[in-house]
């Protein structure tokens, strides 16, 4: 396993982090990835851990809190070994969000109950909406405070949207940036946010590398989804549109004897310096070790990186086809209705 150093801190992240909000097992709605069991979860942390993985990205809301409890129970023999980040803003996955200071200290102080630690490593605030960031002075005393109480080492923003990153990195001045990109989602590339970060020194944090799972060659069309799992809010369309994703970068890549579309989707994101630590929600020992793999593999070949990208430039053009298609069939469907 390698390591790659966040933002100007003196940490360093495994280049395969550990995505725990799988292990929190179900919260009310589609808002999980369905049931788990706390025996398969915990050795899945233990064998990630055997392997060299040392961080792990968890939230408050993830499982009502139950996955900090999992990591904390799994690493509390452990805990200098090991990188924690969690979120806070999040009250749950219906009520509306809450970044004032003192539900973010209030929301701290549990997760540290959970995580049975004294510190995080990293706290992130959980995809604010813009507007958070207009006292953004004081806010920066107050995460300041939280550093010299020795209660986090590192501060960073998830963020719903890669366009939201702009100001949070000019204005909030966080360690890292924690936002979607994987072979299909090249928008912090193209909006220009993995610029800034690499220009104002800010580690990116990518989040869902295998695009939901629909980049692990493990789902069809037929694939049904249970009403808690999140991927069940998808449409259809959106679902083979990945699908069929997945197909065209798998053609681009030059050796599949070597690798198969897990390793090849993981290194994409690691071949980017500005990417500190990719985290892929993992559930069992094999998904840990089919993605642990991939940090020892290295980056993809120049040759292969240029492909991807003439592929991803044909995959948004059918994107937006399809969207242009659909707009156009739920217009003709309103006509027919009145």
């Amino acid at each position: 396993m390698k390591f790659r150093q966040l933002g100007t801190t003196n940490i360093f992240l495994s280049e395969i982090g550990f995505g725990a909000w799988g292990i929190g097992g179900v919260t009310p709605g589609p808002t999980s990835y369905g049931p788990t069991n706390d025996k398969t979860s915990l050795q899945a942390l233990k064998k990630s851990f055997d392997v060299g993985i040392n961080f792990y990205d968890t939230s408050n809301v993830y499982g009502q809190g139950h996955s900090e409890e999992l990591i904390g129970q799994a690493f509390k023999a452990h805990r200098e070994k090991v990188i924690i980040a969690t979120k806070a803003g999040l009250v749950d996955y219906t009520s509306p969000p809450n970044f004032s200071l003192n539900h973010i200290k209030t929301s701290l102080e549990g997760s540290l109950q959970r995580l049975k630690t004294d510190y995080v490593d990293l706290l992130q605030l959980h995809n604010p909406t813009p507007n958070i960031i207009r006292k953004s002075d004081h806010f920066q005393n107050f995460i300041e405070q939280l550093k010299k109480q020795g209660k986090i080492r590192a501060f960073g923003v998830s963020v719903r949207s890669p366009e939201d990153g702009f100001n949070i990195i000019n204005q909030l001045k966080p360690d890292a940036i924690q936002a979607n990109f994987n072979l299909l989602d090249h928008r912090i590339i193209d909006c220009g946010l993995m610029e800034l970060a690499t220009k104002k020194g800010v580690s990116i944090i990518a989040r869902t590398p295998l695009c939901f799972g629909f980049l692990t060659g493990n789902f069809s069309t037929d694939t049904r989804f249970k009403p808690n799992d999140h991927r069940s809010r998808w449409s259809k369309n959106q679902l083979e549109s990945w699908l069929n994703g997945l197909k065209l970068m798998i053609e681009q890549s030059i050796d599949l004897t070597s690798q198969g579309p897990i390793q090849f989707a993981l290194r994409f994101c690691l071949s980017f310096n500005s990417i500190v630590s990719v985290i892929p929600g993992m559930l069992t020992k094999k998904e840990v070790l089919e993605n642990s793999q991939s940090s020892a593999a290295g980056p993809l070949a120049t040759e292969e990186l240029l492909k991807i990208k003439k592929a991803y430039q044909i995959f948004c053009s059918l994107e937006e086809e399809n969207i242009s298609k659909n707009r156009d069939q739920n217009k003709l469907g309103k006509l027919n209705t009145n």
